[in-house]
């Protein structure tokens, strides 16, 4: 069985820290470095109810995409949520790693498999990382479609392909227009519309869009945007990470167990459609 140490090394191989941004934080948050690996588990927040998962499961390594302190902190205390994580992850010798933004803009990354639920084919980053010379590297993909469809029919894929929240898929635009080109982004995207825009795309699926920047996005032009809840656009990367590491661990003889959790930890429990009305004289006093 590989130690710790070497599994976070080929971690570190696929999304290199120091590819990360400044503001982030990734890398190992918990673990011992000289700690055997048998069994991996990959999920997108680092909550209680994902630790909880990982030691029923008997994971040693936890690996998410978002990070348990992205502001740092002066405590790990247990009587504070983030401190109780910790305090389970160790009590269980669990290590924490950690891959966010170094994983956004990897090649593969969070975009590639968002682009891949959807059946999308990957044209190139939507804003290229300037110290690839390959072009592959950056933040968000442009995609095409294998044949046009309507934005409303696109809509209806990325509900039916992306794993199911109580948001499903919000869309700006003209439902019946005609999408041949797509820009995506996995998480929040709406500090992107400048080069979404640039890239001369028919729609942009991503997430977390605020009205302003939405209003102005589509008074700018016919560009359709389909909003999805963050979890959602960022949780099939986790089959793609783990993928990833399956191959790595055939290659080294190491036979990891590696797993996909499945549990919604997207923060929004419901949903209530607005009432159909056929009164247009205005929102109700």
């Amino acid at each position: 069985m590989p130690r710790l140490s070497e599994v976070i090394a080929a971690l570190e191989n696929l999304w290199p820290a120091e590819r990360a941004e400044s503001w982030d934080a990734v890398g190992t948050v918990v673990g011992d470095p000289g700690q055997e690996v048998t069994r991996v588990l990959f999920a997108v927040d680092p909550v209680q109810e994902i630790v909880d998962e990982a030691v029923k499961l008997g994971a040693d390594l936890l690996v998410t995409h978002h990070p348990l302190y992205l502001r740092g902190t002066t405590t790990v205390a247990a009587t504070h949520f983030k401190g109780r994580v910790v305090h389970t992850l160790i009590k269980n010798d669990i290590a924490l790693h950690v891959a966010h933004t170094n994983a956004d803009t990897a090649d593969p990354g969070v975009s590639d498999a968002l682009a891949g639920a959807l059946d999308l084919r990957v044209v190139r980053p939507l804003v290229p990382d300037p110290t690839d010379p390959q072009g592959c590297r950056g933040l968000g993909r442009v995609c095409e479609l294998d044949h046009p469809v309507t934005v409303r029919e696109l809509a209806a894929r990325a509900a039916a392909r992306l794993p199911a929240t109580a948001q499903g898929i919000r869309v700006a635009g003209d439902p019946d227009a005609v999408v041949r080109t797509v820009a995506v982004s996995g998480g929040s995207g709406d500090s992107l519309f400048d080069q979404v825009r640039a890239a001369g795309v028919d729609a942009f699926l991503t997430a977390d869009l605020r009205h302003h920047p939405a209003s102005e996005a589509v008074a700018h032009s016919p560009l359709a945007l389909l909003d999805a809840a963050h979890w959602a656009t960022e949780w099939p990367w986790c089959e793609l990470a783990a993928a990833q590491l399956d191959e790595i661990s055939d290659r080294h003889g190491w036979d990891l167990r590696v797993h996909v959790s499945k549990t919604v930890t997207d923060p929004w429990t419901a949903h209530a459609a607005s009432t159909t009305t056929t009164n247009h004289m205005g929102a109700p006093n």
